[in-house]
Order: structure tokens, then sequence, then C-alpha cells
């Protein structure tokens, strides 16, 4: 298994620290509103490395947190509180708001295929866990006491510009006009460990500690969480390519001056998707939901098929005509799956099998090519072996696309059956192109007839057994 370690910007070979354990943790959502498909397009590769992983036969623990503790916009101790700014939008308690949103995060995730974590954790459940690391980085030097906040000194950390790959002078606050310089700070850098004084005299969610009632700062909970749950080493973190700096970078510093050693081996990061004015954001007011794409008549199921075309690294532009493409193409794919014809008791290729199993495993091996994977899905079908070997191939590499192409989510449809409805949309696509519309809609009344309705989009005729 290789993987591209954001650490030292390189694709490497992956050997966990403990044969017999993969541990994973991938950073959870902020529940303060619903997850954008850019967010989702995340869980998704994660939830590849995580399968791919145990199909290559690594045993995993995955650990991912719930952010349920509003967080601040900025490190500067400025901006929103997200958490706060919902629960007046919605008129309900900070806690309620994060119930409501993580129900709604974990409907999405099931609707997409990805598995659940083994391990799920509010942030709110580990206050004694942040107070432990604060009281330790404040006796060892490293943190130190302003304002009534607690701040990490972020120059007792050498190493503190290594995951970004940026310098003391790139990530200077102060060179934006709009960001709010926090003046108690001894570095522009230092971030907020815990906040007792904080500009949110309202704040809703507070807790007693040895410095007054207040609350922890944004990144302290993931390194508490994962250390709680996997132990004092961790073998790969994921997270979205914006978590790089800060939070992954604040992550790395408070948690290896707590342990005293390295910390996480492999730091996974993926790109963003884009929509046409740029990165798919929740601060642009609206925002594309799952629930959206469902309204619109796109199944969960295509989204994640269209996601896996497009490598994790690279970032993906989204667009209805790129959905329609995916979802003509997802369609054909499953409706050909579904004509396949197993027979209990027919004897398997093995030889074949083998002879897939690797090629799909290379694919995968290689940082997760998913694309490649898929192709090596298609060359299953087109391979002349009996269908009994096909069907049992991709049944096993569904595991990890997780892409329902076995399920029978509708009538089964006979191999001459299918070859029939393609003949026929053919024949309706010439029709149309000789402006014979007559024929074209006489066409369309006898897929009707036996319980094929079609729909054209641009990328071509799509149609579903009724």
């Amino acid at each position: 298994m290789k993987l591209y370690n954001t650490l030292s910007r390189s694709l490497e070979e992956f050997v966990p620290h403990d044969k017999n354990m993969v541990r994973m943790y991938t950073c959870g959502p902020t529940v303060y509103n619903y997850a954008h498909i850019g967010n989702l397009r995340t869980y998704i590769s994660e939830d590849i490395l995580e399968k791919t992983l145990r199909y290559l036969g690594y045993p995993v623990t995955r650990c991912m947190n719930i952010t349920d503790v509003g967080h601040l916009v900025s490190d500067a101790d400025s901006g929103e509180d997200k958490m706060a700014v919902a629960a007046k939008r919605e008129h309900k308690s900070a806690l309620e708001i994060a119930q409501f949103y993580t129900d709604a995060f974990m409907k999405d995730i099931e609707e997409l295929n990805i598995k659940k974590p083994d391990v799920i954790s509010k942030a709110t459940d580990h206050i004694d866990d942040y107070i432990r690391m604060i009281k330790k980085l404040l006796q060892d030097g490293y943190a130190y006491e302003a304002n009534g906040n607690i701040y990490f000194d972020t120059e007792k950390y050498s190493n503190y510009y290594q995951l970004s790959g940026r310098s003391k002078e790139d990530l200077m606050v102060a060179v934006r006009d709009d960001v709010e310089v926090d003046q108690f700070k001894k570095n522009p850098n230092d971030f907020g460990l815990w906040f007792t004084n904080s500009k949110f005299d309202g704040q809703e969610l507070q807790w007693d500690s040895p410095w007054g009632r207040g609350y922890p700062g944004w990144h302290i909970e993931c390194s508490c969480i994962s250390i709680a749950y996997l132990g004092e080493y961790l073998d790969i973190h994921c997270g979205a390519i914006d978590a790089i700096f800060p939070h992954h970078t604040n992550e790395i510093a408070q948690s290896e001056c707590y342990l005293g050693h390295k910390w996480c081996n492999y730091w996974v990061h993926m790109e963003f998707l884009n929509d046409a004015t740029g990165k798919m954001s929740k601060s642009k007011g609206e925002f594309l939901t799952l629930s959206l794409l469902k309204e619109k008549g796109y199944e969960p199921v295509i989204y994640r098929y269209f996601c896996l075309q497009s490598h994790y690294r690279k970032q993906l532009v989204f667009t209805y005509d790129s959905l329609d493409m995916a979802r003509v193409a997802y369609d054909k794919l499953y409706h050909r799956v579904q004509s396949l014809e197993p027979v209990s008791g027919e004897e398997l290729d093995r030889d074949m099998m083998e002879v897939f199993r690797a090629k799909f495993k290379e694919a995968l091996s290689n940082d997760l090519n998913t694309a490649n994977a898929c192709t090596v899905l298609y060359d299953v079908l087109k391979e002349n072996m009996n269908d009994t070997t096909k069907h049992a191939l991709i049944e096993e590499f569904d595991q990890v696309l997780s892409l329902d192409l076995t399920k029978k989510k509708e009538k089964k449809i006979d191999a001459s059956f299918a070859a029939w409805i393609e003949e026929k949309i053919n024949e309706r696509k010439e029709a149309k192109q000789a402006k014979n519309y007559t024929l074209a809609d006489q066409i369309r009344d006898e897929l009707f007839s036996k319980n094929v309705v079609i729909k054209d989009t641009r990328e071509g005729t799509i149609y579903e057994i009724k």
C-alpha cells in the first residue's frame, strides 16, 4: 500500500506502527448545518481508504469526532461562533442544534454507503481530557496564560511549520487588514487551548476548569479524542486540505509536546470539490446538499460514483452536466451487472479471479486510484468467463467501491431484454436525428409499455425499469 503523505510531500509505502492494528483518525463534521457535497466527497475518500486497507488485509480501527462545541472562524478569538449563530438562527439550544445536524450527517453517510467509523465521539464528552492535556502543556512550558485564556506557544515547538511547508513569515496573522490580531498572544500563530475571557460573553456551552469557567479551543478536541481511543501512536490522520493549516498543524504541535514523541506517521488530505465559482463552502449562503441532489432525482450512489471517477488528491469540479454523465455511465454499468446470470454451484474460474484481484489491488494500492479500480471492474465484464465468476468478482470489489452493483434495486433485467432496450434507445436516437419525431414518440411509448421509462439528458438517454 502506497499513500501520499503530506508530511513528507511524497508517495510512501504504508507501514503501520503495529502490524496487528491500523489506527486511523478522520476529522468529523462541525454540526451547525448540513454537510455540503464537498464535505461529503472527503468522507467518501476516507471510506474508500478504510475499506481498501481492510480489503488488503490490514485490521483497522477508525475514530472520528463530532464537533459539537462551537468553534470560531479564526484562531484570534474573533469572528462568529458557528454553533451560537446556528442556535440563534433556528431558535434552539446549541446542543439541540448539534444533535439535529449530527443525525442529518449520519443519514447522509448511510445513504452514500459510507461505513460508520468504529468510534464516533462528541467533543463535549472529553472536557476532562482537554483539561488534563492543557495542564501538562502548561507544566512543561509549552503553553501560557494571558488575559484569562490559555495559549499554546508555537515558538516552543521546532517543527511547527513542517506539515504546511510554510514559514513563520508566510503565516503572519497581521498580513490581512480584516483579521483581528490578539494582542495578548506572545506570537501571532499561537492558538487558544482554553478560553475563559472570550469576546462572546453569552457563550452557551461552558465548563469549570482550573483557569475559570470557559470552553476549549477547537484544535485540542481531535488530539485528545484520538489519544483516548487510539493510543499514543496514530498511523493515519485524514481530512480535507484546508485543515492542513492551522488545524492539523496545531494538532501535531500540542500532541507531540504532550506525548514527548512523534504522534502520527501519515497525513492524508483530500482535495476540494469546486463549483463554477470556486471552492464549495457553507459561508456562501446557498450550498449543495445530498438532499438537494435527491430532490433533483439523483440517487446518492450516483454522486459516490461521480467522486470515484477522480483521484482524491485532484480538485473536482461539480456541474449537473458532469453528474448526468456519471448517471448515464452508472446506469449502464448497473444494468450490465444486473443482467449477469450466475448459476448456483457453477465452478468459478479461480485463475482469472486472481488475475483481476491483482489488478484491482494494484490500482487501490497506488494511492487509492479509484478510477483505475473502476476500469478493472469494467474489464471483468468484458472478459470471456462465465457469469458466475464475473458476479463473484464484482460482488467482492464492491466491498470497497460500495456502488450497490449487485444489489437488487429493481426488477431483474436479463441480457436479452437489456440489449433490446439499448437497441430501441438507439433507434429512437436515429429517428430524432432524422427529425422523425412521430417514430421517436412511438418508440418511447413502446418502451413505456414494457415498463421502461426513459429520460433524455445532455449526455445521453438513461432508463429505469418501473
